[in-house]
């Protein structure tokens, strides 16, 4: 029958294609709101899904965030049930306003950000056990791998009244390492084990790009704004990312610690040059908010059918999903700060798609979300400094497959991340 592995890894037989599960491409402020991040910019956080938001950075951001998960996978014939636990690092990115005080008098603001996170990730361990027939000894076999795909980026944004623009900059690099060992097991005949291994190194540059534009639909006595439509689009072009590759086949054996030591090498081929062209995306959304309420909806779609790995395709396709998502923060004008709930923004949302990776059978792919924003600063400080600590949390609960895929996960995902604002490298002003 089919075992899987649990231990301390994220155990998703699906990452073994493409280039590994995608992480989450959002901020946790957005992932609680389904993850609508098109139209979306917020003066507490930073949103590296749609750079162009980064032109409204108004202090020195430090945003850093982490996430576990716990996956159940489901497989319908034969019948069987296996669960593991995971936690990760999410992202970790700073930025700040580039704007002078004459281009503030003018309508224009800037802002720019850096950070590293992860885009893809790698980790199975699959087992099979094949009994004997006839003259074929059992056989037991182990499928792994490990790897993924990560970027370090710089990005930037600027506004000019109501339209903003930026792009994102950075390197993409990544492993992929697969396995496969062979065990006989015969009673009379002892067979040396045997590992099939696959060894990818990849990296090189990638850019992508946004826009928003702003159509104020209110404004109170003084100009500024009570209700906006915000409309915004993301996305980049297909890479081509360049890769080194190591192709081993060899005889090996366990030692007392259960590590693998090589006996024998049957054939190697190392450090073959070749590319990985990663796929354009693109994603379009609008928001509408209001004083107390945000609204929102996405669309993102993955053009996966151009994916290559040294020119060959995978078991992978075109990949769509719908994000809809909501915010409400209670606080009013008037409201004391004595009031703390008031101030918690409270947020929700689902998303429903198809996933990349298809095996045969077209896996979908939705959750349901909830999240806040939770100020960590007195709220007297804040009205008084503009300096604050913002902690946003998420709570995922999604699911990929259906009984037509055999396998079905389903994940429940905790995001939390902490965003540090502080008034650095501004130059205090007196009147």
């Amino acid at each position: 029958g089919l075992q899987l592995g649990v231990s301390a890894q994220e155990n998703s037989p699906y990452s073994r294609y493409g280039l590994g599960d995608l992480t989450p491409n959002h901020n946790v402020f957005t992932r609680g709101m389904g993850g609508i991040a098109a139209a979306q910019l917020d003066n507490q956080s930073i949103n590296f899904t749609n750079p162009a938001s980064l032109a409204n950075i108004n202090n020195t951001i430090f945003d850093v965030a982490a996430e576990a998960d716990f996956r159940t996978l489901k497989r319908t014939n034969p019948a069987g049930k296996f669960n593991s636990a995971n936690a990760y690092f999410s992202y970790l990115q700073m930025a700040f306003p580039l704007a002078t005080p004459k281009m503030y008098k003018k309508g224009i603001r800037w802002g720019m950000s850096f950070g590293i996170r992860p885009v893809t990730k790698i980790n199975y361990k699959i087992e099979t056990n094949t009994p004997p027939t006839g003259a074929i000894d059992s056989l037991n076999t182990v499928y792994e791998g490990t790897g993924g795909l990560n970027q370090a980026f710089f990005g930037t944004g600027l506004r000019i009244k109501n339209f903003s623009i930026g792009i994102n900059a950075g390197y993409m690099f990544g492993n992929k390492d697969y396995s496969t060992k062979l065990t006989f097991i015969n009673d009379s005949v002892h067979y040396y084990q045997s590992n099939s291994a696959n060894k990818t190194r990849y990296g090189g540059l990638f850019i992508n790009g946004g826009m928003q534009y702003d159509i104020p639909v209110e404004k109170d006595k003084n100009g500024n704004v009570k209700r906006n439509i915000r409309l915004g689009v993301h996305g980049n072009l297909q890479q081509n990312i360049s890769a080194s590759n190591d192709l081993i086949r060899e005889t090996i054996v366990y030692d007392g610690n259960g590590n693998v030591h090589r006996l024998d090498s049957v054939y190697e081929e190392l450090d073959v040059k070749g590319k990985i062209k990663y796929p354009a995306m693109i994603g379009a959304g609008f928001s509408y908010q209001g004083s107390n309420w945000l609204y929102g909806a996405d669309f993102e779609f993955g053009n996966w059918s151009n994916y290559r790995y040294y020119g060959q395709k995978d078991l992978v396709q075109n990949s769509w999903m719908v994000r809809v998502g909501t915010q409400y923060y209670p606080a009013k004008e008037n409201t004391p700060v004595t009031k703390y709930f008031n101030f918690v923004k409270y947020r929700a949302g689902f998303y429903y798609g198809n996933d990349y990776i298809n095996t045969g059978k077209n896996r979908p792919e939705y959750g349901f979300t909830i999240g806040t924003g939770m100020p960590l600063t007195s709220l007297r400080r804040v009205s008084y400094t503009g300096e604050y600590v913002v902690l946003n949390t998420a709570l995922e609960i999604g699911n990929r497959g259906n009984k037509q895929t055999n396998l079905r996960e389903n994940i429940v995902r905790f995001s939390v991340g902490i965003s540090m604002n502080a008034r650095w490298f501004q130059k205090p002003k007196y009147q």
